[in-house]
């Protein structure tokens, strides 16, 4: 029984966490705002970027494939990039300029004035999404945070979408909620609903 009562209870815990989203009006504009600046982006040939550690940079990839690839239906691939990737890249930097410097070095590289760059960190902390910030605001591109509900050094970036809980699986679960919302809105909105 130890088992099912641990089961239930982080079922609840998750339910609770996104009952909390959809009760925040201003959490969901956030989300809608994100997803509008990502539109404005792929309407203007312009594109996405995104950056985590650990578990959120396979939630970089995640939603970097479904823009890529597709969301809900067959489409056009919209262009996306997850800078998590390319282990050649990444222990260059990491080896040359420091693991500080691995998203800010690519996004010196591969960012353009218009992109959007995402940044997923569970902390809000992560001192390589911190310092891709000063990056994209030289080149014009604009910043969304994923983060926890701690106040944190990401919350300068230009848009921040807080998820209300201070517990990692919950924000990580909820980040790739939002990471889904947003890609279903950009898809519907840019290619209409094709269901």
């Amino acid at each position: 029984m130890h088992n099912l009562e641990l089961i239930q209870s982080q079922i609840a815990e998750s339910a609770h966490t996104k009952e909390q989203i959809l009760a925040d009006n201003e959490l969901m504009l956030t989300i809608s705002k994100a997803a509008d600046k990502c539109i404005e982006a792929y309407r203007n040939g312009r594109k996405t970027l995104f950056a985590g550690n650990g578990g959120s940079a396979a939630d970089a990839q995640h939603l970097a494939g479904e823009f890529v690839s597709k969301f809900y239906f067959d489409r056009p691939g919209l262009p996306s990039i997850a800078l998590t990737t390319d282990t050649s890249i990444l222990t260059a930097i990491g080896n040359d300029y420091g693991y500080d410097r691995l998203f800010a070095r690519q996004v010196q590289a591969q960012g353009n004035e218009g992109d959007v760059f995402i940044g997923i960190s569970t902390s809000g902390n992560s001192a390589n999404i911190v310092e891709a910030l000063e990056e994209c605001r030289r080149k014009g591109i604009y910043t969304i945070a994923l983060t926890g509900g701690k106040p944190c050094k990401m919350d300068a970036f230009d848009l921040v979408i807080k998820v209300p809980s201070e517990s990692t699986p919950r924000i990580q679960e909820c980040q790739t909620m939002i990471g889904h919302i947003i890609c279903c809105i950009v898809e519907q909105a840019i290619f209409g609903n094709n269901k």
